[in-house]
């Protein structure tokens, strides 16, 4: 029995705050990505900045987070490859893809979930399932061929961090599981072995130590600095939010916020940050890609709903 079983009200809190953090967290990189394009520098910084805070937090006995410890370090490294690798595409999608389609695109996690857990032995997926799935993945379709702001490049690479963002999901699920890992000592683990990758990333690619002088230069500007600063606190916030979800919850249950936060972050992406050229074929796309979600996030719900009276009824049995 997990963990939302026992304790429903931070089951609900972990869903809720993960879809806040995720839905702001999108505005605040486009915004920044929009005035700073060198994107694995920024994520870079937010990683220096998680791993200092849990460190100094726990030296000052804030938190109760474990020592680094390197049978751990060892099996969580997939998960910080992963990790790194999603939101390092994620973040490069959002210089050539707007805000609705890039949350249209993101809202094919949950295909992707299935497909993983199916290929793991988790069995195939209920018909409202499948088709609620389809049909999101019918709406980003329509949507695409209405956004005459089309970028392929843009487009693919946010298909990607979807594969990614499956990948470290699952893994996350399984460690939290497995390890007794708590969401704070994952995120250190994830921030402290994503470093040297990050370093190397940002060398090979030709970002250092170019990116380092255009940000000098821009620290200047109050504006930029604090919405750099912003960036660098929602990351921290969002990366803990989404892995004590992941373990208090599920990995499917992460996806099924996503999704929900969706909704809103397409609206307010019409009207926000700009890069949106409303078109019929577009808006039909995105409300067909929400419509799935809604009707997958509810199909989950029904299917989790039917299983609890046979677990209760389950585990009176074995008392008994």
């Amino acid at each position: 029995m997990d963990i939302m079983d026992t304790s429903p009200y931070l089951s609900l809190f972990a869903a809720f705050s993960y879809g806040i953090a995720s839905m702001a967290m999108v505005f605040i990189n486009k915004a920044v990505i929009m005035q700073y394009a060198h994107s694995m520098t920024l994520l870079t910084l937010q990683q220096i900045a998680t791993a200092l805070l849990i460190h100094f937090g726990r030296v000052m006995g804030y938190t109760k987070a474990r020592e680094l410890n390197a049978d751990t370090a060892k099996r969580l490294f997939p998960v910080s490859l992963f990790y790194n690798a999603n939101v390092g595409f994620a973040l490069a999608s959002l210089k050539g893809v707007n805000i609705p389609m890039y949350i249209a695109i993101k809202r094919l996690t949950p295909l992707a979930v299935l497909v993983a857990g199916f290929f793991t032995g988790k069995g195939r997926p209920t018909t409202q399932v499948t088709l609620s799935v389809l049909l999101t993945a019918a709406g980003v379709l329509i949507a695409a061929l209405g956004d005459f702001s089309f970028d392929l490049f843009g487009y693919s690479l946010a298909f990607i961090s979807v594969f990614f963002q499956t990948m470290y999901l699952v893994l996350v699920e399984k460690s939290g599981a497995e390890d007794g890992l708590s969401s704070i000592e994952i995120m250190f683990y994830n921030s402290f072995l994503s470093l040297p990758f990050l370093l190397f990333l940002i060398i090979a690619t030709g970002e250092f130590p170019n990116s380092l002088s255009i940000l000098f230069a821009k620290s200047s500007s109050i504006s930029f600095l604090a919405i750099l600063i912003l960036s660098l606190v929602m990351g921290i916030v969002l990366n803990y939010t989404m892995f004590l979800c992941t373990i208090v919850n599920s990995a499917l249950t992460t996806t099924i916020v996503g999704v929900l936060k969706g909704v809103g972050s397409t609206t307010l992406g019409f009207v926000m940050l700009g890069g949106v050229e409303v078109h019929a074929l577009n808006v039909t796309g995105l409300v067909i890609n929400t419509a799935g979600g809604v009707w997958y996030s509810l199909a989950k719900y029904q299917q989790k709903k039917s299983k609890l009276p046979k677990i209760m009824s389950n585990t009176e049995g074995h008392r008994k």
